[in-house]
């Protein structure tokens, strides 16, 4: 199990903090089944086990990341929540366990993963490519979706964090306060989970989780507008001690200089040493943080970050899915390649319907979201990069692997667009029914109370003493009586 942390300012003045956590699991599910799964999660690998899923992937966001002001991000994700999964070949009806599978994750991570149905999922076959051991990429095999409208909250960190093998108890964890973290520009939450290579000759296959969590916050709401951060600043806690379970905890710290204003940050405490790596094609520098060394705790238990602070030209691939009405969306991919610093326009005609009116949300007015749009591509390098092994590098350098030096994958993703269509007016539907159960209700008393209701004929009294009196003398006179 590795942990790792990485601290990031970014140009805008904000400091981004990436959480990685990973856990091995040396098993083979095609070999029979499994029964003891050490640090792994049970939930979920009994999931992969029964619904036969080769790579799963879970991301659930909160904001959107700012690429202009902040930079490439770490583990690009979409607003709300993106899932896309890989099954295995042997699984005799793909629909029917991703149906399962959905609903099984929404169970485990309290969210909405239940809304996912054919009218919001498509099969791509560009993208999504396998990011661990792939025997095939039969797109057959390939589900995606995204729910714009899921929103992050504590619940859904809640089961996030029991995942981990040391809970929120020990270790970097220990910092993942729903309080602060959720006071930020940007969260996004992430559990990936595929089959990697268990030793260097890759003749054993080991399942690899990584929950990644990734949020920035903001130098004027949390920071008071001042470029000195802290852990305490930023989490309202310290570090005191590393996962015991883990055999790899660190903090990563981005020092490498601004090319624009020649500033350098000032970490305290000392590193315990320095790193540089080539991370999406350029030089960063890392002060290192080693939890496990028995010195860092020696002289302080805190970590203190200081800052002194045009159109295509070859379209090579394009695969259109048109949408079927309550059945399934759009899909558009296309294969091109962009100059730099060009704007590229793709523009799409599509006609409007209507709405049912129970097809409304109880918000309509709020309007209606659509999918964003998914971006990927290999940019070419500036600096060489060399092969390194997986198991030396750090977490957030090995996710996407590249078959070469001079070019480095990245995903990114536009805001969800929120669309307002025209409302019916729902106060007449209710006036209806107002009169129509005022009626009902009338005319059902009237005739229930004519039904039910007993009739009895009562005798005349024939009057007390003195009416008889009266009686008797008008009879003496003659007159008739009362």
């Amino acid at each position: 199990m590795r942990e790792e942390l990485l601290l990031r300012p970014l140009p805008a003045g904000d400091v981004a903090a990436a959480f990685q956590f990973r856990t091995r699991w040396d098993a083979d599910l095609r070999r029979g089944a499994v029964s003891h799964y050490r640090l792994f999660p049970k939930a979920l690998g009994q999931l992969v086990a029964a619904q036969g899923v080769r790579e799963l992937h879970l991301a659930l966001t909160q904001g959107f990341w700012r690429t202009r002001s902040w930079g490439q991000p770490p583990l690009g994700a979409p607003a709300g929540a993106e899932l896309w999964v890989w099954f295995q070949d042997t699984v005799p009806d793909v629909d029917k366990a991703w149906k399962e599978l959905s609903n099984i994750l929404s169970g485990i991570f309290c969210a909405s993963l239940n809304f996912i149905d054919s009218t919001n999922t498509v099969t791509p076959t560009a993208s999504f490519k396998p990011l661990g051991l792939a025997n095939g990429t039969d797109h057959r095999l390939l589900r995606y979706a995204v729910l714009p409208r899921e929103v992050v909250c504590t619940e859904n960190l809640t089961p996030w964090k029991k995942l981990l093998p040391c809970g929120s108890k020990a270790g970097l964890a220990v910092l993942l306060k729903a309080e602060r973290l959720f006071h930020s520009s940007y969260h996004s939450q992430a559990v990936h989970i595929r089959p990697i290579c268990r030793d260097a000759s890759c003749l054993a296959v080991s399942w690899e989780l990584r929950q990644t969590l990734t949020v920035v916050f903001d130098s004027f709401t949390s920071g008071q507008g001042k470029k000195d951060w802290s852990l305490f600043k930023m989490f309202s806690r310290t570090l005191t001690d590393a996962c015991p379970l883990a055999s790899e905890s660190k903090v990563y710290v981005d020092i490498s200089p601004k090319n624009e204003e020649k500033e350098f940050l000032e970490v305290t405490p000392t590193p315990t040493s320095v790193h540089k790596a080539v991370v999406q094609g350029d030089k960063r520098t890392y002060a290192v943080y080693d939890l496990l060394s028995p010195s860092l705790f020696n002289s302080s238990r805190s970590l203190n970050v200081q800052l002194k602070w045009k159109r295509p030209q070859d379209s090579r691939y394009i695969h259109y899915q048109p949408a079927q009405d309550r059945k399934r969306p759009h899909l558009l991919e296309m294969l091109i390649q962009l100059p730099a610093n060009s704007v590229t326009k793709i523009t799409i005609q599509f006609e409007r319907a209507l709405l049912k009116w129970t097809e409304y949300t109880p918000d309509p007015n709020h309007g209606f979201y659509v999918s964003p749009s998914v971006l990927s591509a290999l940019v070419p390098s500036v600096v060489a990069m060399k092969d390194v092994d997986v198991e030396e590098s750090p977490l957030f350098a090995s996710l996407f692997p590249s078959s070469d030096g001079s070019s480095y994958f990245v995903r990114l993703y536009t805001e969800p667009l929120l669309v307002n269509l025209p409302t019916p007016d729902f106060s007449m539907p209710y006036n209806v029914i107002c009169l129509t159960c005022t009626v009902v209700a009338v005319c059902y008393g009237s005739f229930y109370n004519l039904l039910t209701r007993t009739f009895h004929v009562e005798e005349p009294s024939r009057g007390g003493l003195a009416k008889r009196l009266a009686n008797i003398i008008r009879k003496f006179r003659g007159v008739p009586p009362l």
